[in-house]
């Protein structure tokens, strides 16, 4: 289990902390090691920490802490549609762009730091009965925009009652 990153702040149960009258924080770092580029779903680690943070109602936000990579809500079910996705940010964003400057680290590095500021680097998803409340077929999704692998890690700070 990732340990608490919040320090001064009640990091507990959210029985714990209405018992002493305050919001329940439950905040941890979760890495993920993608092999190269594309969306990779954390959906599942992400309900865990809801589940862990006991948490019945409130809010759960997740963020990236790096400039290469992002995350965004996709759908789920059909990986037809995550292909489609990743190859129409690839057409508007391609590799080789003479224009850009920033090319030290390679030729997707540059690319890759356009796709992150045209995506997010944070979701926030609302929580009820201790639940992420997402639609049928949606899901959190880390997306690599970097060839090589890469060890990203992403915030999870769950608040609430």
């Amino acid at each position: 289990m990732p340990a608490p990153l919040l320090r001064g702040f009640f990091v507990g149960s959210a029985e714990n902390a209405a018992l002493a009258g305050r919001m329940a924080v439950h905040q941890v770092a979760l890495t993920v090691r993608p092999k190269g580029p594309g969306l990779h779903e954390i959906t599942a680690e992400i309900a865990g920490e809801v589940r862990r943070s006991g948490v019945g109602q409130g809010l759960v936000n997740v963020f990236c802490r790096h400039t290469s990579c992002s995350l965004v809500m996709m759908e789920n079910a059909d990986p037809s549609a995550r292909r489609d996705i990743e190859a129409w940010l690839d057409r508007l964003v391609p590799e080789g762009d003479a224009l850009f400057e920033h090319t030290l680290e390679g030729p997707d590095d540059m690319p890759s730091h356009v796709k992150m500021a045209l995506t997010r680097t944070s979701e926030t998803i609302p929580i009820a009965g201790g639940r992420l409340l997402l639609g049928t077929w949606q899901g959190v999704f880390l997306w690599e925009h970097r060839r090589a692998p890469h060890t990203r890690e992403v915030i999870v700070t769950v608040t609430g009652e």
